[in-house]
């Protein structure tokens, strides 16, 4: 990928951003022989190696997410950014419990009933483990499970690990980010790295809110023409993002690097009150519904800061609903 984007676009001063799936080490020393720059998320498991300095000096950077600028370990030229989240914490610890009750729940259900007598092949009962081990895999490491055999009855020893369990509620919600950037504003690290989140989000808007997939078109025309409406409609979307962004109507929610797109919020407060396709269905009206609502008034003021007189717009028209008679022009 590195080679590719050099090779078409040269080498520019670039920072190359990785979620930590992408990342092993001779990817990275890859980049570093490149003399490429990266920044990239790490392991959990990398946690370890920071856990006395938890305790340190941290930076807000957001409500309810904060930062802390660290060496290496090894001494080389790489730094580290220690970064927790509440909101993100809540939500880890909440599903890891789940899973962990869940689990454990099930376990001493399969005990009862090897105390009772009523499993005799180890095999399957071994098998049956493994798959409850492989269903709850978020807390198959804070549990081991151990089968006995004695006369011919079958017992198990189930083991909680309670000082790896309140290890991990207590580092939830915190990752680490690794670069070789000479940058030392923690910060400024930490908001180029969340850039991935948009990234994530364009396209998870382009395929689910704008409907870019399924395509059920035939022909290469249209297909290529469904697409480009939805590009469009992807560049209109980030357009309201940067409108609400600059009339500081941004809102997030948990504090964390996921919080709500502000184009989501809007377009989401938008859709309550407009209607959509599926009325049509519904009443069995023929052409086009109206139904006029009046805005609540937090709709209003978001609205009416992202409307300037001297703010040109765009309107895409359709006629005949077909494609090939797509028109944008510019308003205003």
């Amino acid at each position: 990928m590195v080679g590719v984007m050099e090779e078409k676009y040269g080498k520019a001063n670039r920072i190359w951003v990785l979620d930590r799936g992408m990342v092993s080490e001779e990817n990275l020393e890859f980049m570093r022989s490149s003399s490429a720059r990266y920044l990239v998320g790490t392991p959990r498991s990398l946690l370890r190696k920071f856990e006395r300095l938890l305790d340190g000096h941290w930076e807000k950077v957001r409500p309810g997410v904060e930062v802390c600028l660290v060496p290496s370990p090894e001494g080389d030229d790489e730094t580290f950014v220690l970064c927790r989240s509440e909101g993100r914490r809540e939500k880890e610890n909440a599903i890891l419990n789940r899973f962990a009750s869940a689990l454990e729940r099930k376990l001493d259900k399969l005990k009862e009933r090897a105390d009772a007598g009523k499993l005799r092949d180890r095999q399957k009962v071994e098998r049956q483990i493994g798959r409850l081990l492989e269903r709850h895999s978020r807390a198959s490491s804070l549990f081991s499970v151990t089968v006995r055999e004695k006369k011919n009855r079958l017992s198990l020893v189930i083991t909680k690990h309670e000082e790896r369990y309140q290890w991990v509620l207590e580092t939830g919600g915190s990752y680490i980010l690794r670069t070789n950037w000479t940058e030392t504003d923690p910060k400024t690290l930490w908001y180029t790295y969340i850039q991935l989140t948009e990234v994530e989000d364009a396209f998870r808007t382009a395929k689910h809110d704008l409907g870019m997939r399924p395509i059920f078109h035939q022909k290469q025309d249209r297909t290529q023409a469904h697409i480009l409406v939805c590009f469009l409609s992807l560049t209109l979307w980030r357009t309201l993002q940067q409108w609400m962004k600059t009339a500081g109507t941004e809102k997030t929610h948990g504090g964390d690097a996921r919080g709500q797109i502000p184009g989501r919020t809007l377009a989401g407060k938008r859709q309550n009150h407009q209607n959509t396709r599926g009325s049509h269905a519904r009443t069995g009206a023929q052409g086009p519904v109206t139904k006029n609502e009046t805005p609540a008034p937090e709709q209003t003021e978001d609205h009416r800061k992202c409307s300037g007189e001297n703010r040109p717009g765009f309107a895409v028209t359709v006629r005949n609903d077909s494609y090939r008679n797509l028109k944008l022009r510019k308003m205003g």
